[in-house]
């Protein structure tokens, strides 16, 4: 079954990584109750805070790469216009050993820092995924709209819900529409949409399917004019009910019959503007792809710096039209990127480089020793064959087009010999021949 969306993410790869943080999720929730402060928004702050300290070692590892590469990149440059235009064979591999060299030289892969991104990256989906789908993960949450899902199947099976003629509801449940496709998923896409509906459009679907005094564990679920329900009281953070969107959040205050409320305007406004900010912040702290003669990196830098520039800006339209609560898990994380990239930044730069590529020179020996490979034997291998290959191209470079010529018709009459050229016997004897030398 794929994933989806907000049901519990079945995906082979984010399912089980989802699964594991909705577990923490659980736990961060269950703790704020027990102390008296159940609050879905405080709950995805400390949430996004303890899963980018546990990703630290691996940021870390990533800049320390960063670092080195800066230092590096100008020797592996050099060794590019070295190489430049020459495409046979030999001068392949002589510049693909010069370049494992420096890396070698560096204690570092090739492959750099991907592994760190290939670890991060699913963290980082499957984190989203919880967040935006909070009921699925967090039992009492879950709970508390399944109780108003059960009351929806008893009195229609859904059907007003699903063709209620009401734009608002209709865009969400075609949102997840594919989730009421699903044989035997109705009760759970039904929270999907409950978990997505704007407050207004929850007080339509309370007054037709009568949830206004549904209760969860003795607690009303939706408000009332006396008491403030569960949902409420989960989802309100700092005045804002963080299921509504800031674009939601934003009508509410033009449209609350006293008048524009200037407070829950500006709440709302700062969600997306917050987010572009400390995105922003995050992104000029983070380490710079140097420029220089390499037309690629160049290029690369080019674009780095355009889609840095620009995901700031993509950050406040996403917030502005996405639940409050998915802006307030971005702001959390560049916020907590921020601290971390200050301190990494403090930590890396009283490093000592020199001391670093030592050690690192030292374990790659380690690893080629227990290999049973001799790292010396290797470097001088790798030497031996760039100082021949240079020597036999330096030769051959300085032979006249007259002596280059001599040599083709010497070796072409050698390899032809007792056959006529461009028969089948020459190129059999070509091979005979060719074996016999190299033979000897």
């Amino acid at each position: 079954m794929p994933g989806l969306l907000l049901t519990q993410d079945q995906g082979k790869i984010l399912g089980p990584i989802s699964k594991l943080l909705g577990y923490l999720m659980e736990w961060i929730f269950e703790f704020l109750d027990m102390i008296g402060i159940p609050n879905i928004g405080l709950a995805i702050i400390l949430f996004t805070i303890i899963i980018y300290i546990l990703l630290m070692p691996l940021t870390i590892k990533q800049q320390k790469f960063s670092k080195l590469s800066a230092k590096m990149n100008p020797e592996l440059q050099a060794i590019q216009a070295k190489y430049k235009g020459k495409k046979d064979n030999d001068s392949m591999m002589a510049m693909n050993e010069e370049t494992q060299a420096v890396y070698a030289k560096y204690g570092v892969s090739p492959t750099g820092s991907c592994l760190q991104l290939l670890i991060q990256m699913p963290i980082l989906f499957a984190l989203y995924r919880v967040i935006y789908a909070i009921p699925a993960y967090v039992t009492k949450i879950g709970n508390a709209f399944g109780v108003m899902a059960d009351k929806i199947i008893a009195t229609d099976n859904g059907s007003f819900l699903q063709n209620s003629g009401i734009d608002s509801i209709s865009a969400v449940v075609n949102q997840y529409s594919r989730n009421f496709a699903i044989e035997g998923n109705t009760r759970n896409a039904i929270i999907d949409v409950l978990n997505k509906v704007s407050s207004s459009d929850m007080a339509t679907l309370a007054q037709k399917y009568d949830l206004a005094n549904l209760t969860y564990e003795g607690q009303l679920i939706l408000s009332n004019d006396a008491t403030r329900g569960l949902l409420d009281t989960y989802n309100n953070f700092l005045g804002l009910n963080i299921s509504n969107s800031p674009s939601a959040i934003v009508g509410q205050a033009f449209n609350g019959g006293n008048g524009v409320q200037i407070g829950l305007l500006i709440a709302a406004i700062m969600i997306p503007v917050l987010s572009a900010l400390t995105q922003w912040i995050s992104v000029k702290l983070m380490p710079q792809q140097q420029t220089g003669d390499n037309a690629q990196a160049d290029s690369m830098a080019a674009s780095m710096k355009m889609m840095n520039n620009v995901m700031p800006i993509m950050s406040a339209v996403f917030c502005y039209t996405l639940p409050a609560g998915m802006g307030i898990y971005w702001i959390a994380g560049a916020v907590v990127r921020t601290i971390q990239q200050i301190l990494i930044n403090k930590h890396i730069d009283k490093m000592d480089i020199d001391e670093m590529i030592k050690k690192n020179q030292e374990k790659r020996k380690k690893k080629l020793e227990k290999a049973g490979i001799n790292p010396e034997t290797l470097s001088k291998n790798a030497s031996m064959k760039t100082r021949n290959l240079s020597s036999s191209a330096s030769k051959t470079s300085s032979m006249s087009q007259a002596d280059k010529d001599a040599a083709i018709k010497k070796a072409t009459e050698y390899y032809n010999k007792n056959a006529k050229p461009g028969s089948i016997a020459a190129k059999a004897n070509m091979v005979k021949q060719y074996n016999e030398k190299n033979n000897k």
